[in-house]
């Protein structure tokens, strides 16, 4: 009877394995059963990619395709870098805390070969403490870290990009939104080294959105898909390196 039961745990797991292939094949890869199309199957489903954070990952107000995870994995895939479409946790508004919380209900099954972070803007915005901050972050980059399989150079941290510089901030104390994202940033930074993770800088990018209404996204908040294009290329050259492990 054990003997029978392995047997038919090891055919629903193949089947299974299959399904996810099937998931997450290359479009190319749909027109063929060759095994040279196979393989490419495989390969496609080798590296994961999982992207943590708050409305600057999920791509508030713009379509899915111009998301940034998502447009980095399509720019990795075009280097020859066979990599799955983003498993993306993040929301709208989530701070730190609500982060942690939503990790815990989506329980996400490591390990991936690149984890990006990005989360802090809503903490900031809420006016909560920068020692907070630092607390809750090191916790999500820990978890992160685990997600990657322990590896912290598979980590990618982002910059918390500056929302100050938006139409949506006219009225506010821009200069003193800079300086709390700047603050949050050096945190997020010093965290990132000590850790071993990577730290990507697209805060001066983001400003850029200041004086050109391109960057922006309709609803004068979030960025534009253009940014997030801008974004990517930033975080591209860390990426490759990351999956070139």
């Amino acid at each position: 009877m054990h003997t029978n039961h392995h047997h038919i745990f090891l055919k629903l797991l193949t089947v299974g394995q299959l399904l996810l292939l099937a998931c997450n094949r290359l479009p190319n890869t749909m027109t063929s059963s060759s095994p040279e199309t196979v393989s490419q199957q495989q390969t496609a489903a080798e590296l994961r990619f999982l992207a943590l954070g708050d409305s600057y990952t999920i791509g508030e107000s713009v379509a899915d395709s111009e998301r940034w995870p998502v447009q980095l994995a399509k720019q990795l895939r075009k280097q020859g870098i066979a990599i799955n479409d983003p498993q993306i946790i993040a929301r709208t508004g989530w701070t730190t805390d609500e982060l942690d919380a939503a990790i815990d209900a989506a329980n996400p099954q490591g390990p991936f070969q690149l984890v990006t972070l990005l989360i802090g803007v809503n903490n900031q915005y809420r006016g909560r403490a920068a020692e907070e901050y630092r607390v809750e972050f090191v916790g999500l980059l820990k978890r992160a870290i685990g997600f990657a399989g322990g590896v912290a150079a598979r980590v990618i941290v982002v910059s918390i990009p500056d929302w100050g510089v938006t139409p949506f901030a006219e009225g506010r104390d821009r200069a003193g939104i800079a300086r709390e994202i700047d603050l949050f940033n050096q945190i997020a930074q010093k965290e990132a080294a000590t850790a071993g993770a990577y730290f990507v800088d697209i805060t001066p990018e983001s400003r850029k959105a200041a004086t050109d209404p391109a960057l922006t996204a309709p609803d004068n908040l979030h960025p534009s898909g253009a940014m997030y294009t801008a974004w990517t290329e930033l975080i591209f050259p860390v990426a490759v390196e990351v999956c070139s492990r």
